[in-house]
């Protein structure tokens, strides 16, 4: 099951994901999510856990549980959707 972690902490790297949610299984991956340009954490992260029963305890102890001074934002990922992001340039209006 993928997890999505949010509202962490910029000192937050992997190694301080999986050991969190390594207390309830077995984790597969564990990613923070970096801006591309400044190589920054966006504040956000996935979990990978194989066994769903152990994604759903992780889920449910570490919502809300604080991660270096923050309190993360635990739950399913949800399933990504590659639709085009609306305004700006190109939005598809004629004038």
């Amino acid at each position: 099951m993928n997890i999505y972690v949010g509202n962490l902490s910029t000192t937050v790297n992997e190694n301080d994901l999986r050991e969190a949610f390594q207390a309830f299984g077995e984790v597969s991956r564990a990613a923070v999510i970096k801006d591309k340009f400044s190589g920054e954490s966006r504040g956000f992260g996935f979990i990978e856990m194989p066994k769903k029963e152990e994604a759903d305890k992780a889920i449910s102890m570490m919502n809300g549980k604080d991660m270096k001074g923050r309190t993360a934002k635990v739950n399913e990922a949800k399933p990504r959707t590659d639709s085009p992001r609306s305004g700006g340039f190109g939005s598809g209006r004629s004038y």
